[in-house]
This record gives structure tokens, sequence and C-alpha cells, in this order.
């Protein structure tokens, strides 16, 4: 009994640890300032709002903005640059996620199947290169970027993302293919496959799961990125999301709604892709063990 008491305390404890930011950016988006900073805490006692979402996507200055004094300040013009660089991350994620799910696992299964000179030596180059810090790869990055006439581009930024996320990709589908037995691809030879018909109607299709996953894998990652976004990028055509919150949160007097409102907009394209991916993930898995 005691055993189960504490299993569930923990389950409880670490889905707190989870949901509990998520249901405070979302609750603290669309209560009243007042209410939020009311000592003790009644989350219940303002209205619900959704004039700091309002602001964000129409620049409609809320009636509690209009107020001379105070809080006039605290009214930052970064969040309006929240939509468009929502958009901006979205596709740059997008098109490293697609990036790494297309050369990745072509590159992983070369190192699975093929035997060629110097293999061992050039996965360990492209695993390792990761142990080198992002911040000591700026400056060449910077430089190699404004040699080809990028800076300020999203395809800059979609190259060194790439670049920065495919040894993880190489290395987790690597270790998938090494799992699949031999066995299916050298009866498929024998049927008359080519390598590359192997790799696209047997392979890929075993491994479909976990492919997802890591291309779910390095979205998160580009999502995420800060500081290459920040120095590669400029103009809000290519200003990444994290660098447009660390601008609207450099305000120390921002109002909490409108920064909550801000920080739960950047959740929902990572939380539509895992809704819509996880179900493709969980039954491909199971199809992949029926396979097997």
């Amino acid at each position: 009994m005691a055993k189960r008491i504490a299993v569930y305390f923990f389950a409880v404890l670490l889905f707190l640890s989870c949901v509990g930011p998520v249901l405070l950016t979302l609750i603290g988006g669309v209560l009243p300032e007042k209410t939020v900073l009311t000592v003790p805490l009644r989350l219940f006692s303002g209205k619900p709002t959704l004039a700091y979402y309002k602001y964000i996507f129409t620049g409609e200055m809320p009636a509690a903005f209009e107020e001379r004094g105070g809080t006039r300040h605290m009214v930052s013009t970064e969040a309006r640059l929240i939509p468009r660089a929502m958009l901006n991350s979205s596709a740059i994620a997008l098109l490293t996620m697609a990036v790494n799910m297309v050369f990745g696992s072509m590159a992983a299964y070369a190192f699975a199947r093929i035997r060629f000179r110097g293999k061992p030596a050039s996965f360990m180059g492209i695993v390792m290169c990761r142990l080198v810090p992002a911040s000591a790869l700026v400056v060449p990055f910077y430089l190699i970027v404004q040699g080809m006439g990028l800076l300020d581009t999203m395809t800059a930024l979609v190259i060194v993302h790439s670049l920065l996320t495919l040894p993880f990709t190489v290395l987790i589908m690597t270790m998938f293919f090494r799992k699949i037995p031999v066995e299916i691809e050298e009866a498929a030879v024998v049927d008359g496959g080519s390598p590359l018909q192997i790799f696209w109607r047997i392979t890929l299709p075993l491994s479909a799961a976990s492919l997802v996953a890591t291309g779910l894998f390095a979205f998160m990652l580009s999502y995420s990125e800060f500081m290459y976004s920040l120095v590669l990028g400029g103009s809000e055509r290519s200003r990444t999301l994290p660098v447009v919150m660390a601008s609207l949160l450099y305000n120390p007097d921002l109002m909490w709604g409108l920064a909550m409102s801000g920080v739960f907009l950047t959740l929902i394209p990572s939380l539509v892709l895992a809704i819509v991916v996880w179900k493709f993930v969980v039954e491909n898995i199971i199809l992949g063990a029926m396979k097997y």
C-alpha cells in the first residue's frame, strides 16, 4: 500500500512539473494584471480577457494599457513581432526536420549497412563534432554565412540548424538500423532488390516511428535554438521566436499577462506537431513490432 501511494505521489508530482508551467501561462495570459499580482492569489476573482492576445495579433491597445502613468511603459512593441516570429521559427524548424529525416536517414543507413574505407573514423567524426561547444563555432559559422551572402536569411538558419542537429539524427538512426535483422534485407536482395529499393521499401517503413521521432527531436532543437538565430538573424524577416521573446522579456516592468500570452503562443506549434505525430509514432511502433 505504501509503495502504491509513493508511486502515485511521484506520478502526480511529475505531471504537475510538466503541465503546471503550461497551465500557469495559459491562465496568466487571460487574467487581468491585478488578479495575477493579488496577494493572496485569487485566480478566479477576475474576469478572463483576451486583450493581451488581441494586442499581439492586431495591435489593438487594451483599455488597461491606455491608462497614463505606471502601466504605459509596460507595453512592449516586441510583442507585435510574435506572430511573424512564430511563422519564421516554424518554417525553419520544419525545414530542418525535413533535412534531418531525408539526409540523416540516408547517412545513417550507409553507416549501418554499407562497408567503405574510413567508415569508423567518419562516423566518430560526425558524432564527436557535437562535443565542441556551440559558442566556439559562432564566429566560424558567421564568417562562412557572411561569405555566402546569406546573413539575415532563413536559409542560413536552416543550414546551420541542420548541421547542428544532423549528428544526433545520424547517431540515433544508425543504432536503430543496426537493430533491424539483416536477414530481412538479404531476402530482398535474393528477390532482386537494389540497395535503394531495399532502403526505400523495407528499411524506412520498418523504422518510420523512429525516423519521425528523431525528426521531431530535430524540430524541437531548431525551434528553441537562440544563439545562432540571434547572431545570424537580424531583421523581422528572419528573426525567430526565441530572439523575439528574449527582447520582449528584457523589459523588467513588462506586464505579466502580456509575457505569459507570448510564452503560451510559443508552445502552440510544438504542441500541435507533437499531438499530430504522436498517434503515428505509436501505431508504427506496434506495426514494426508485428513485422519483426
